[in-house]
């Protein structure tokens, strides 16, 4: 039976079977592992389900080849996936609180507005309106503060505009 290819279900069944007894298996999904593919790595296990109804003559050889008669069938290293989640970005910079704050003295001793800007914690658009009536109420004037409402202001325009 193993000599010649498989015709039908029933010689697949047979075939499956075997090779799931030479490599001590349990089930069908275990033989995936032993079967290599032209992408690298080994059979996925839809794969074999798909070939075991629509290419059942393909799926026998593969079994018999790699399987049934090899003498010692090993299994296949898994392809190579691209690395999930962990993925940490080396463009990014992280400063501690301390760090952060003597960035922004520096930038504001050489009188960097826009570093100033950009290196400030981001308040919420209620928080710069209290902020900005308390100033107004003592008679200050805090450019900085208006120019972080303007830029608020403008961020929520385009989000404004789009509902």
């Amino acid at each position: 039976m193993t000599g010649q290819q498989p015709k039908g279900m029933k010689e697949i069944e047979s075939i499956i079977s075997q090779a799931i007894k030479k490599i001590s298996g349990t089930k069908e999904n275990d033989l995936c592992k032993f079967i290599p593919m032209e992408t690298g790595g080994y059979m996925h296990h839809f794969t074999l389900r798909k070939m075991k109804h629509k290419e059942p003559q393909k799926l026998g050889t593969l079994i018999e080849q790699f399987i049934l008669k090899s003498s010692k069938p090993t299994a296949v290293a898994p392809k190579r996936r691209a690395p999930r989640g962990s993925r940490k970005r080396k463009d990014h910079l992280s400063f501690s609180r301390m760090q952060l704050e003597r960035m922004i003295q520096i930038a504001r001793l050489a009188g960097d507005k826009e570093m100033i800007s950009m290196l400030s914690p981001r308040k919420s658009l209620p928080a710069i309106k209290r902020d900005l009536i308390v100033s107004i109420r003592h008679n200050q004037v805090d450019q900085e503060l208006w120019n972080s409402y303007v830029d608020c202001i403008n961020l929520d325009a385009p989000a404004m505009s789009e509902q």
